[in-house]
């Protein structure tokens, strides 16, 4: 199968941009070296460019979406928190397949902020999983104990934004 002796877990959070943006470059670097890779979406149901670059483009890769079409604002809805746990329970059995070298967990860190997925959870997924899976873990507001847990933390800072000047998200450079 493949590369990886041992895989590591990888946490982007901050509240600067790039954090799904260096998972998918991830995943496009451990593709092209071969390796079979799952990104889970979670608290996000809209295709965005990269979802469907990467549905298309690569045997190598594979994408799920576990959120709804809508971003959760305020108070999530008890769908959000269905959504959620299964979305965690499908990748829990997906890294115990031993199918996957690298499974992303896209914005993670935003279902456990709005409290879809209990902390000891995710942290027991991590835990459990094949020794030999590598997992990047995306969001901002990570918590304290997922830090502690991560094998490697990047904080991505915004210091400035385009956003803050009144530009609109913009196809294939934000979404």
């Amino acid at each position: 199968m493949s590369h990886v002796k041992k895989g590591f877990v990888h946490l982007y959070t901050g509240n600067g941009k790039g954090k799904t943006t260096a998972a998918v470059g991830l995943a496009l670097r451990a593709a092209g070296a071969g390796l079979k890779v799952f990104i889970a979406q979670f608290a996000k149901g809209v295709e965005t460019s990269e979802v469907r670059l990467l549905k298309n483009a690569s045997k190598q890769i594979t994408i799920k979406q576990v959120g709804r079409r809508s971003f959760i604002k305020r108070n999530p809805a008890k769908i959000d928190c269905t959504l959620a746990v299964n979305g965690l329970a499908m990748v829990e059995k997906i890294m115990a397949s031993g199918r996957y070298d690298v499974v992303i967990l896209d914005e993670l860190c935003i279902a456990c902020c709005y409290n879809l997925i209990p902390i000891r959870k995710i942290l027991d997924t991590i835990k459990n999983r094949p020794e030999k899976v590598e997992v990047i873990i995306t969001g901002r507001n990570a918590p304290k104990e997922l830090v502690q847990a991560a094998d490697l933390v990047t904080d991505m800072r915004e210091i400035k934004h385009y956003y803050n000047s009144g530009v609109k998200a913009r196809k294939g450079i934000e979404y």
